[in-house]
């Protein structure tokens, strides 16, 4: 049973975030907080829960500030950005800062509850659709360059259908489905891929791969892997 502690000082939206969880997540548990005095407080009295569903706009939270806070203080719980903002810039440091995804309120029920699911399942949640609107001037969070074309010539012809479907937002669960393979074969494609790529971790391999046109590199790309 999941327990998570929606901080959100809107009544409304937080009733209907309870209801989201509640229906994707039978049996969750749900805490409700209003600010980020509160939020603290329950965070080290529940150190079990789950994932905390954040709003960056609330009393005692300017801009990330609660999120750094949450990071310092209670380092062991995973955070999600659920909020109206939609800037890039602010989800990429978002992210730099330690949460664990961004989830826009905008988005609809089912995609909301996805992405939640992928939270939980141990990965990371960003846009896809907010991640991709940059075009050809993406960077990463820390202001690295977007991939090279001999970077991505080094990817085998699975290697780049799995970076294409981590653009897309999808959980290796959700890759292994959709290309029909193991999903350890997804997780030995996404170290080879950062390693590769020369970054860190997979939130740097989606932002520096966003803006991508993958078709015309699956045609160069060798089947060493097929």
């Amino acid at each position: 049973m999941y327990k998570l502690l929606i901080a959100d000082d809107h009544p409304l939206f937080r009733e209907a975030i309870c209801r989201v969880v509640r229906d994707g997540f039978e049996h969750a548990e749900v805490l409700e907080t209003e600010d980020l005095e509160s939020t603290l407080a329950l965070a080290q009295q529940h150190e079990d829960i789950d994932l905390i569903l954040l709003d960056l706009n609330m009393p005692g939270v300017h801009g990330l500030s609660g999120l750094i806070q949450l990071r310092n203080e209670a380092p062991t719980i995973p955070v999600v950005i659920i909020s109206a903002e939609q800037e890039k810039q602010v989800i990429l440091q978002a992210v730099t800062y330690g949460a664990v995804g961004f989830i826009t309120k905008s988005s609809p029920r089912e995609q909301m509850t996805q992405a939640i699911a992928q939270i939980l399942e141990g990965n990371i949640y960003l846009p896809s659709d907010i991640i991709r609107a940059s075009g050809g001037s993406a960077r990463t969070s820390r202001g690295e360059p977007t991939v090279t074309a001999r970077q991505l010539e080094t990817l085998t012809r699975k290697q780049l259908q799995v970076l294409e479907h981590m653009t897309r937002g999808e959980s290796n669960k959700m890759i292994a489905y959709h290309l029909e393979i193991a999903e350890t074969t997804v997780k030995a494609h996404v170290s080879a891929i950062l390693r590769k790529l020369g970054v860190n971790n997979r939130v740097q391999a989606i932002l520096s791969a966003s803006d991508i046109d993958f078709s015309v590199f699956h045609k160069r790309a060798p089947r060493l892997d097929d």
